[in-house]
This record gives C-alpha cells, sequence and structure tokens, in this order.
C-alpha cells in the first residue's frame, strides 16, 4: 500500500489506535532515529509462549490522573542513548500510528517521560516516505479527530 505524502509541523497530534490510546501530542523529532512513547509501570510478561510487555501511559501533559493501560508484543530490546548521552535499556514494540487518516505500523521504543514535554517522539525511522516536515510550522493537520479505537 503507497502513502500519500503528510505534510506536517514540528509537533502534531496521533493516535495509536491499536493501543487503545486517545489523541498524543507528539514531538516531530527528526534527530531522533527512533520513535519513543511515554510508559511507566512496564512488566515483562509471556502470553503463548511469546515475550509481551505491559505498560501505562499518562497521554496528556500535566495530568497524571488519566492513565491509560496497554499491552503489545516485544519486538526487542535494545540499548537507546538519549539527547543527554545517557544510554538505556528499552523495550521495543511494534504498533500503528495514524496521522491524518492514514496508519502504518512502527516501532516504538518504551521509556518514562514524565520529565518531558511531550509524551511521543516521532522519529525519521518512522517517517520515512510518509512524512514532509515544515520546522516553522505547529499542528498543520488541525486539531484531532475522534477516532474509533478498535483494539486487535
Amino acid at each position: 500500500m503507497t502513502l500519500d505524502l503528510i505534510t506536517v509541523g514540528w509537533r502534531e497530534w496521533v493516535f495509536f489506535p491499536d493501543l487503545g490510546l486517545p489523541n498524543i501530542k507528539a514531538k516531530i523529532d527528526t534527530g531522533a532515529r527512533t520513535s519513543c512513547l511515554h510508559a511507566f509501570s512496564v512488566e515483562p510478561f509471556n502470553r503463548q509462549d511469546e515475550e509481551w510487555v505491559r505498560f501505562g501511559i499518562h497521554p496528556h501533559q500535566n495530568d497524571r490522573d488519566y492513565e491509560v493501560f496497554c499491552e503489545a508484543r516485544v519486538k526487542d530490546q535494545r540499548i537507546v542513548t538519549d539527547s543527554g548521552g545517557h544510554k538505556e535499556k528499552r523495550y521495543v514494540i511494534t504498533t500503528d500510528v495514524s496521522l491524518d487518516g492514514q496508519r502504518w505500523p512502527i516501532e516504538v521504543t518504551l521509556t518514562n517521560r514524565d520529565g518531558m514535554k511531550f509524551r511521543f517522539l516521532l522519529g525519521r525511522t518512522a517517517m520515512e516516505d510518509k512524512i514532509i516536515v515544515n520546522p516553522g510550522a505547529s499542528f498543520v493537520l488541525g486539531k484531532p479527530k475522534k477516532l474509533k479505537i478498535k483494539r486487535k
């Protein structure tokens, strides 16, 4: 399936329909190779001889009362170096991201981003052949649209 290129600003609203997540404000980060999602209470578990992970998310910035708990199959664990040079071993999952009515699978690492401004960073690997970034613009795609959440 070929996707039309989406023009976005440096920050946009994204959805994760497979995780049952509502809209999340994302930083479109061409400096980051890998996408990263805020997660807390990360717990690995086994399901049908596969490694899975259960984690919580505070999808809205500055609102720690609203929590969503998700489950996803673990694709990998990797050492990731953040922008401050700190190394951390993170779980990697694959899940669909949705922007502007288009949807495609991306790899996402999980880490606690409570102290960060954005709950999600969309890295350049997830953008390849799909997104053009206008760094001088914000929320080019407008306000979040209601999306029907369907869990697999």
